[in-house]
């Protein structure tokens, strides 16, 4: 039976087992686990200083779900499809820190050969803030002499496509 797995497994699965009235076949199988590991996490001998994750408020399970599969034991948990739809939402974008003393360098570049581009557009690009941009745009950044423009791609900034639709913004918003 393939399906999409919670997040924690067996953190899950640990929840499921001390909270639930299921089966260990059915948390097995809804948590991707082997049956026998199941029975290990209700004896204590597996993940026993793992803390139970509950499903239902991380949004992964429903208490109605949980009760149809309690009422019939041939049933299978199926997770709440809404639920991974939310977690697959990218929010911000992350900058390892030896990155992030390049931003700089990219908003420099793209100042320089995109002058009509706008702040908003260079922080969907590369994720920096309008005091940033502006201390560049108007050379009063502190290391300011220090800054060379450097390709924001190369750099590893952000990826090429995403380069190529802001580009492709900034010239259509120009003719």
């Amino acid at each position: 039976m393939s399906q999409e797995l919670p997040l924690m497994r067996k953190a899950t699965a640990a929840w499921l087992v001390e909270n639930t009235a299921l089966t260990f076949d059915q948390i097995a199988v809804f948590c991707g686990l082997h049956e026998l590991e199941i029975q290990g996490i209700a004896d204590g001998d597996v993940a026993s200083n793992v803390v139970g994750q509950n499903p239902i408020s991380s949004g992964q399970l429903t208490k109605e779900e949980i009760s149809r599969c309690e009422a019939d034991n041939s049933q299978y948990l199926k997770i709440n499809r809404s639920s991974i739809d939310k977690t697959k939402i990218k929010t911000s974008k992350y900058t390892p820190i030896a990155r992030r003393q390049d931003k700089p360098d990219g908003i420099a570049y793209l100042l320089k050969y995109y002058p009509s581009i706008t702040n908003n557009q260079i922080k969907k690009l590369i994720g920096t803030t309008d005091k940033m941009i502006d201390s560049i745009r108007e050379k009063t950044h502190w290391n300011i002499d220090e800054i060379k423009p450097r390709d924001v791609v190369l750099l590893g900034l952000c990826s090429q496509s995403r380069f190529n639709e802001i580009t492709a913004q900034i010239i259509d918003d120009n003719i």
